[in-house]
């Protein structure tokens, strides 16, 4: 057996311990050290006496892994993205946000809906977790669409959906970890996801207001507010947006110039910041303590993930199968792009299975070459390439693709994580109502990646403007 055989089977084991319902982080842990073993092992042909050589050396090489790989400064953004969300919940400046939506927007079909999202797309822009988004606009919005007589199931939907903006628009966690494993440029990433993010929430709100047009009863309009109400509701909500602005202008300095700082100053800048604000507001300390254990909850399950996860990566390179997949992949005989789309429609499968960060963490290892390797290569120049792009680019258009792919992923059932946040929060609302719920947003989302796709414009637009 070689090491490409023992790098399909060790893969197809990690598989069948993740649809048993293994935790991620430990599947790909226990496949790492024992494909480690095996490959070690190999080398001696498998020799009996040999095995114990090779467990310790795998024992030595995966423990190696947690703090080579984990001890980057670019993964410090993580904690202080979802604190600068968390902050901004217990401050009250999420609720403003949303009151604020909700005033000027409210009057459209499904308007509160709409406004739900636009304010999840805000809240996203100070906070890289989806799962948080999710969590705090269920305790928010849902209660205020009940009472307005939405459907609940329509209304858990919404703030599912919506909390997946978190995903793509910046701060965004899992853009970040997407830039240290294919080794990009982590400011050109989040740059490139805001206009994709904004697209995003501009077809949510579309299809809301078409499902409300063609369904009265489902979201009815809410009146009656006056331009007085709507332009006091403005200087609340304007701390979000003083946030982003200072993170913005610190990491990219629209002035010209270098910028003032690294993602990692910014996120902490925005993250002090935040935490001004909220003892401005009135912060008590049992509220500064919650918006702490959360934000740690949430790091430690990401680096948990990180970890397991790395483990299995470290294992892949020994046994060279990303080489071999790309290989395999650019001697097919079919076009580039048939290819990418049918490596898109297997993250949306794939996704059923897995959680967002887990699936790209052990995906990207293998894909990201082949997909580099049909564009000719990572160095190319746009008029080289196969998708009429440089290597850079075509490694920023592919990420923002592959995270909205994770974005779909945290509403698939049976995974769907975002789905199980918002039932946690809101006992009166099973998983299934949530899934029932979010099901017309699979075709929203199936039209804006095949926009990306088509229009890679769309996403390389800011990355260029940057150089």
């Amino acid at each position: 057996m070689d090491t490409i055989e023992i790098g399909l089977w060790v893969t197809g084991g990690l598989l069948v311990l993740v649809v048993a319902g293994m935790r991620v982080a430990f599947a790909a842990g226990l496949a790492g050290l024992v494909g480690l073993v095996l490959v070690f092992w190999a080398k001696r042909d498998f020799g009996a006496e040999h095995l114990g050589w090779a467990l310790t050396v795998a024992i030595k090489t995966a423990g190696q892994v947690p703090h080579s790989k984990v001890a980057s400064q670019a993964l410090s953004l993580i904690p202080t993205f979802i604190l600068i969300g968390y902050l901004a919940y217990y401050a009250g400046l999420t609720r403003a946000l949303f009151e604020a939506a909700k005033r000027w927007i409210a009057w459209v079909p499904g308007g509160l809906a709409v406004s739900t999202v636009f304010a999840t797309a805000g809240f996203a822009a100070v906070s890289g977790a989806s799962v948080a988004t999710s969590a705090v606009f269920a305790r928010i919005a849902i209660p205020e669409m009940l009472a307005a007589g939405y459907n609940k199931r329509f209304a858990a939907g919404v703030v599912a959906a919506g909390g997946t903006l978190a995903s793509l628009i910046p701060p965004s966690a899992i853009l970040v970890i997407y830039a240290i494993i294919v080794e990009q440029d982590v400011g050109k990433l989040l740059l490139a996801g805001f206009i994709p993010g904004a697209f995003s929430a501009l077809i949510y709100g579309l299809l809301i207001v078409g499902i409300a047009m063609v369904f009265k009863s489902v979201g009815p309009p809410i009146t009656g507010f006056t331009w007085r109400e709507r332009l006091v509701s403005l200087p609340p909500a304007l701390p979000i947006v003083f946030v982003v602005v200072i993170i913005i202008c610190f990491v990219y300095n629209p002035f010209g110039g270098d910028a003032w700082g690294t993602p990692t100053e910014g996120g902490a800048l925005g993250a002090f910041v935040v935490f001004c604000m909220a003892l401005w507001r009135g912060m008590r300390w049992a509220e500064l303590k919650s918006a702490l254990l959360e934000t740690a909850k949430l790091t430690v399950m990401i680096f948990t993930i990180i970890w397991g996860v790395l483990v299995y990566v470290r294992f892949l390179g020994f046994a060279d199968l990303p080489g071999a997949f790309s290989d395999w992949l650019t001697g097919l005989e079919m076009s580039p792009m048939l290819i990418l789309i049918c490596i898109l429609l297997a993250y949306a499968v794939l996704g059923m299975f897995m959680d967002a960060i887990g699936m790209l963490l052990l995906t990207l290892p293998v894909v990201y070459p082949a997909v580099m390797a049909l564009n000719g290569g990572e160095f190319v120049t746009a008029a080289d390439s196969t998708f009429g792009m440089s290597g850079t680019m075509c490694a920023i258009w592919f990420g923002i693709l592959v995270v909205k792919m994770a974005e779909f992923c945290l509403i698939t059932p049976p995974i769907g994580l975002n789905c199980f946040v918002v039932a946690g929060v809101r006992p009166d609302l099973s998983v299934q109502d949530v899934f029932r719920g979010v099901t017309p947003f699979f075709i929203a989302d199936g039209v804006t990646i095949a926009l990306l796709v088509a229009f890679p414009g769309i996403v390389l637009y800011l990355p260029r403007l940057a150089g």
